[in-house]
């Protein structure tokens, strides 16, 4: 059974995602394995908010994968900011978490599958 992979608007019918990709200030080895879960809850709260679309989000010692769908008008720095913002809060109770800089790539339907499938398999390296 194929799932309709398409969302819609009023005026625009739309399928975008993309990897986005953080990492601790200084690569700093804060991810333990204490934060995953509570990351993982609070990324998804954030995109939920924002409207966005969580497909995949993998936590690895000194960075965070997320592969996000949304909105065509949504750029992706406000999600970005919104989420390092509220996580570096809520799971060290000081703005310092988080480098300014992040990774994003546009990636075409053809590409979904090999993005989360390389997502996944750094996860258990």
């Amino acid at each position: 059974m194929v799932v309709n992979q398409y969302a819609q608007t009023r005026s625009a019918t739309f399928h975008i995602g993309d990897p986005r990709i953080g990492c601790p200030q200084y690569r700093r080895q804060v991810l333990t394995p204490a934060i995953p879960a509570r990351l993982k809850e609070s990324v998804i709260a954030q995109a939920i908010e924002l409207k966005a679309r969580i497909e995949t989000i993998e936590v690895m010692e000194e960075h965070v994968q997320v592969f996000v769908k949304a909105n065509p008008l949504d750029s992706p720095h406000p999600l970005v900011k919104h989420v390092k913002g509220i996580t570096s809060f809520t799971l060290r109770r000081r703005p310092t978490l988080w480098t300014r800089s992040y990774y994003v790539e546009s990636v075409g339907h053809i590409r979904q599958a090999a993005v989360k499938q390389s997502m996944e398999a750094q996860q258990h390296k």
